[in-house]
């Protein structure tokens, strides 16, 4: 697993770095005129589609040939509620660039069949010849997606109930009610996010610090569901510094020289479309 850790405290630099990360996949498959399927997931990549929409609004990469697959979306919330997952990748980025409607898939929690509705998902992302790309970040108790702790490290997309924990983060999202609060979701499971052929988790903030570590330095573990990357050949966790208060002094160090090394790698692959 590749891990690279962001030396300061700042989402906009975390931003700054993952999008040109994605920004340099995508482009390798604008050039070859293939079409990439991206999953994309919740609040966490906020900043990254900000930087994703500044690209696209200069010129600098197009979605023509993107297919994205959200991750979640709550139970029985209508499609246009303002804290729909609909409604906020639409507004916060669909509607920003120049991707084709039909190829922006979201899970419907208001089928009239939800089994049906996940089933017909995963045959959706296997038709589109897999995921190229996963991008999200995790919660304090490390699920990913909403595969709530204890959840199958094999699953697939499917009807969950939400944590309390999961419950009480997300009811600020909703005037501070409880009982506002979906309690439901479709998700897609760990197996699923597992087949992607790369992964970034984005993970910012003290209050995710014990999840890294979980993640980072114990096993793979169903109670830590993001802990299952530790077994994923393509993975990147993109970090700022207080997100690394839980791990040892010389994990952190061994990490940042990664980082440092990556990005010389990886900055000439930005100015591509510039070299042609």
């Amino acid at each position: 697993m590749t891990w690279l850790v962001n030396g300061q405290p700042n989402t906009s630099v975390i931003a700054s770095f993952s999008s040109n990360l994605d920004r340099t996949d995508i482009l390798h498959w604008v050039y070859q005129q293939k079409m990439e399927s991206l999953s994309v997931l919740g609040s966490t990549p906020l900043g990254c589609y900000k930087k994703l929409i500044e690209y696209h609004k200069n010129g600098d990469l197009s979605f023509k040939y993107v297919k994205t697959f959200n991750m979640d979306e709550y139970v029985g919330l209508p499609r246009n509620h303002p804290e729909s997952y609909h409604s906020y990748m639409w507004n916060n980025f669909f509607k920003h660039i120049d991707i084709d409607p039909n190829n922006a898939h979201i899970l419907d929690g208001n089928a009239a069949d939800l089994q049906a509705e996940c089933d017909a998902f995963e045959k959706k992302i296997k038709e589109a010849g897999g995921i190229d790309l996963f991008v999200g970040g995790i919660g304090p108790d490390g699920h990913i997606a909403f595969n709530e702790p204890g959840s199958s490290l094999v699953s697939r997309t499917r009807l969950k109930t939400l944590a309390m924990d999961t419950i009480l983060a997300n009811a600020k999202y909703f005037d501070g009610d409880l009982s506002k609060v979906p309690t439901m979701a479709l998700t897609v499971g760990v197996g699923t996010v597992m087949d992607a052929r790369e992964v970034m988790i984005l993970i910012t903030g003290a209050h995710k610090a014990f999840a890294l570590y979980k993640a980072i330095e114990e096993g793979v573990n169903h109670m830590w569901t993001v802990s299952a990357f530790q077994q994923h050949p393509r993975t990147i966790f993109v970090c700022d510094e207080d997100a690394t208060l839980e791990l040892r002094v010389k994990t952190v160090k061994y990490f940042k020289g990664l980082m440092h090394v990556h990005n010389k790698l990886v900055d000439p692959l930005y100015s591509m479309k510039e070299g042609n």
